[in-house]
């Protein structure tokens, strides 16, 4: 079975940090680029990062300097290392097999070419 589960989420304060993990099972996740994407209820839904198969990374403007992205072959498993966290990073955050627009955002892998799959998020609060 073709899946990314995600762990990690949890309630920080201001400045603080927390590590993201996307688990793949039933594919090679190094195969694919893999995105972050955060939704907040109301909002549209915003792609944060992305680890191409070469290991090339793409960031949001918003997180640049604070978050970092990266993979782990032999675990199968993609991490979101996010630091100084503020309280407009609070969403639930889910990976994806993913792609980068042609506006250059991060956007899921959608359409018969491409492998779709998408974990099912986990909560990240950041609350004093």
């Amino acid at each position: 079975q073709v899946q990314l589960v995600e762990s990690g989420g949890g309630l920080v304060q201001p400045g603080g940090s927390l590590t993201l993990s996307c688990a793949a099972s039933g594919f090679t996740l190094a195969n694919f680029a893999i995105g972050w994407f955060r939704q907040v209820p109301g909002k549209e839904r915003e792609g944060v990062s992305c680890i191409s198969s070469s290991g090339r990374t793409n960031y949001v403007d918003s997180v640049k300097g604070r978050f970092t992205i990266s993979r782990d072959g032999g675990k199968n498993t993609v991490y979101l290392q996010m630091n100084s966290l503020k309280p407009e990073d609070a969403a639930v955050y889910f990976c994806a097999t993913s792609r980068i627009d042609s506006d250059g955002s991060i956007v899921p892998a959608e359409g018969s070419a491409y492998l779709q799959v998408r974990g099912q998020g986990t909560l990240v609060a950041v609350s004093s």
